[in-house]
């Protein structure tokens, strides 16, 4: 190629459709930068007032902000996590049931079952989880504290209702359930069929195959659906606010009665009734729950960056 030729090719017009997608993609982008800039502002704006409010200001006796916002904080990520642990092995477990062990029939309708849980609304998980399966584990929950009381998680005295942070655990695991499924399903069928075929024809079982070839090539997108669930259990608020009965304090039990609440919950209670600083101080919780769901996603970017080559995608 001569250097006019490369040279006329280089100063070529573009093509207008070439152009608008471009500046299409540009614009979409700056705008979700701007609209997160802009909640991140007016949080902050409307969150300073609460910060120096004085005691009289906060419910529950409580002396300054970060002393009103800790429990809150500690029950949001506490409840995220015990739901992160029941879900994500569920979740990984009828992905590769579906992409790897069911019959084609059976795998379809399973998928579209799995998928449809996503269409329903928190409020119905709330109702499920009052009505039907805090009553049913109940008695679950008073064997576990008769049993392992001695445990500091299943200590005792149980709750008579069931309405617990674990009964909240499993409901907001249901509900993260689809989205982390479905990712997952999707990654591990773009596993390389060469990959799976050369473990298979070295003698390796399914199951070794699976977690030789398919299990390796899907981590980082593993890890990007489980955050991707986790941030939706950050900020489920009815499903939380219509099970837990609200209670700003620091536990670990799993099955008593008295619960800590989340961030988001504490805002959908509340928020009716505040005026004044009590509106600033809910504002600042939200803050905080920002803060936590970006500290979050940035660490999961951390690591799927650091194992990204070893993930097999590239």
């Amino acid at each position: 190629m001569t250097p006019v030729v490369a040279r006329d090719r280089i100063r070529a017009p573009q093509r207008p459709g070439d152009v608008i997608f471009s500046t299409a993609t540009v614009v979409a982008g700056s705008l979700i930068l701007a609209v997160l800039a802009a909640v991140a502002g007016f949080l902050l704006v409307q969150s300073l007032p609460a910060f120096v409010a004085a005691p009289a200001d906060f419910s529950g006796g409580f002396t300054n902000f970060w002393a009103y916002v800790w429990p809150l904080a500690f029950g949001t990520l506490w409840s995220a996590l015990l739901a992160m642990i029941i879900a994500i092995p569920l979740a990984i477990g009828i992905a590769l049931f579906i992409s790897h062990y069911a019959p084609r029939r059976i795998a379809q309708g399973l998928g579209y079952v799995i998928d449809l849980l996503a269409a329903v609304p928190s409020v119905v998980f709330g109702l499920w989880g009052i009505g039907v399966l805090a009553p049913l584990v109940q008695p679950f929950y008073a064997n576990l504290v008769d049993w392992f009381g001695w445990f500091p998680l299943f200590a005792g005295p149980v709750s008579g209702t069931g309405r617990t942070i674990l009964t909240v655990a499993i409901v907001l695991a249901v509900m993260v359930l689809p989205i982390i499924t479905a990712l997952c399903r999707e990654i591990f069928l773009q596993t390389p069929v060469l990959y799976e075929e050369a473990s298979l024809a070295l003698g390796a079982t399914r199951w070794e195959m699976i977690s030789m070839a398919v299990l390796p090539f899907g981590r980082s997108g593993i890890i990007s659906a489980s955050m991707l669930g986790l941030g939706r259990a950050l900020g489920e608020t009815m499903a939380v606010a219509m099970v837990l009965s609200p209670s700003p304090t620091v536990l670990f039990q799993l099955l008593t009665s008295q619960n800590p609440t989340t961030i988001a919950a504490n805002i959908a209670l509340n928020f009716p009734e505040a005026h004044g600083v009590g509106v600033n101080i809910l504002l600042a919780t939200g803050l905080i729950l920002f803060v936590i769901t970006l500290a979050v996603n940035m660490i999961a970017r951390y690591i799927i960056n650091r194992r990204k080559a070893f993930s097999g995608a590239n």
